[in-house]
């Protein structure tokens, strides 16, 4: 089982990103706070650990995981290509709808991290909300095909 790590949020886009311990996911507006949790089919984006280290690996430098300004940072859960499966997180349920493409805002962070996140989803996922409920940092992570 895998482990949620990090959770943040922004109010508004391009807004800086605002860390915290824990949050509430709902049906209506994804993580609590967050401006694009509104938005069909992306309500959260969850990055993996492991993806982003590759990514600044490639890079040759180590940057903060809210550079990618993914709502959710979890450790030893595999998202790459698992869309359609369900991402228990806590005590709310996601299910995974699209790679999250990394979009020209991750090339003026860092020239060259947009190319770094393209391979094998290191830029994360995007997900739907379909069971509301807390997110802590050390919660769980877990993948279950429906």
């Amino acid at each position: 089982m895998g482990e949620v790590i990090a959770i943040a949020y922004r109010e508004k886009p391009r807004a800086p990103m605002q860390t915290v311990l824990q949050s509430e996911i709902t049906l209506e507006a994804g993580l609590s706070g967050d401006c694009r949790g509104r938005a069909r089919g992306r309500q959260v984006t969850v990055l993996t650990e492991e993806g982003w280290q590759a990514a600044c690996a490639e890079l040759g430098e180590e940057l903060p995981w809210t550079t990618r300004r993914a709502n959710l940072l979890v450790r030893g859960v595999d998202l790459n290509g698992r869309v359609g499966t369900l991402l228990k997180i806590g005590e709310a349920e996601l299910v995974i709808t699209d790679e999250c493409a990394p979009c020209s805002v991750m090339e003026k962070a860092r020239k060259g991290l947009r190319r770094a996140l393209m391979p094998g989803w290191r830029a994360g996922a995007t997900c739907r909300v379909v069971r509301a409920g807390q997110v802590r940092v050390g919660d769980g992570a877990e993948l279950q095909d429906l």
